[in-house]
């Protein structure tokens, strides 16, 4: 496993890092002892990144991690943690608080959940238009001092944002959706973040599923987010599993999967970018490492972007509602 530091100040990183969230069932049912073995396997394989937020399944998946890292060193895993987002006794969301003493709230019960002595990454999962980002990074920022906290993150924040939060605080990283189908970080984040030298972290690399090549349309269940996304709904997702199709035949050409080319490509976007993959069994787990060996291209490159022009995706990543306060979309 090659590794490279998370911009000019995170902490050194596997090329490719394990999103923890489908483990807690924001993609239906999932199995507690394959999560456990997926995140072994990802560790034996040189994967050191595991991302998570304390409002994943409001709390169980910081206490799925804490269980699957029992009697492993603590320096096999950089852990980052999004906080924020505020849940109900219903899975319903409340809106994101992202005030100091908040902070340092759900810090607190995130040392415990999980059962370390320090979080690698910590950021706010969503930008708070009522606090000031300088307010919430200064709040990181004291715990960083005070060693709960090793180096401070973002997450779907703007360019604006993402200065002004730098200029409290070195930044290590964004973790923010980057993937064929979503590209809307081409438009100046990713030219604001490397001005600054703050890494990537690319979540939804494979819009959820979506250009996997494994997901059909009568496999979304009950409590499955997609069941509600709009790239999933009648009317969109014709034209985009038509994409899918154009994709995989590109794929079939190099001899590897669907997924396997979607990931190389996000990683071909730079060394500063690290896409998370969120898989939540050992068989999705290998397939995405197999992309690791994939070298595209020009010609690659070329072809792929003719089978998936930028914005030709229909729908949008989330919900309008969602959308409106995504900072990163403004």
């Amino acid at each position: 496993m090659q590794m490279r530091h998370l911009g000019k100040t995170g902490p050194l990183s596997s090329t490719l890092g394990l999103g923890c969230m489908g483990m807690s069932g924001m993609y239906g049912p999932s199995d507690r002892a394959e999560s456990i073995a997926t995140i072994h396997a990802a560790l034996d394989a040189g994967v050191n990144l595991l991302d998570t937020g304390d409002f994943y399944g409001m709390g169980h998946n910081e206490m799925l991690i804490s269980e699957a890292l029992k009697g492993i060193a603590r320096d096999r895993a950089v852990i980052s943690v999004k906080f924020g987002a505020l849940r109900d006794p219903a899975a319903g969301w409340g809106g994101v608080d992202g005030r100091p003493a908040a902070v340092k709230n759900f810090l607190a019960y995130t040392l415990q959940r999980l059962g370390v002595d320090h979080i690698d990454i910590y950021r706010p999962a969503r930008l708070d238009p009522n606090v000031p980002i300088e307010d919430t990074i200064g709040a990181i920022a004291d715990m960083v001092k005070a060693g709960y906290v090793r180096h401070i993150g973002l997450s779907e924040v703007g360019s604006a944002t993402i200065r002004r939060a730098a200029a409290v605080h070195p930044i290590a990283d964004l973790q923010i959706e980057y993937s064929l189908v979503s590209r809307s970080i081409e438009d100046g984040i990713l030219d604001t973040c490397r001005e600054l030298g703050i890494g990537i972290t690319a979540y939804g690399v494979l819009s959820r599923g979506l250009i996997s090549g494994h997901w059909r349309k009568d496999t979304a269940g009950q409590g499955d987010f997609r069941a509600v996304s709009p790239r999933f709904q009648a009317g969109n997702i014709d034209t985009n599993l038509a994409l899918v199709e154009a994709l995989r035949a590109v794929a079939e050409d190099r001899k590897v999967s669907v997924a396997q080319i979607a990931i190389a490509w996000v990683a071909a976007q730079g060394d500063d970018i690290i896409p998370l993959i969120g898989a939540r069994r050992r068989d999705r787990l290998a397939e995405a490492l197999g992309a690791l060996d994939v070298t595209l291209t020009s010609g690659d490159l070329a072809a792929i972007e003719a089978a998936v022009p930028k914005d030709a995706v229909a729908g949008t990543r989330y919900a309008a509602a969602q959308m409106a306060h995504l900072d990163s979309e403004h």
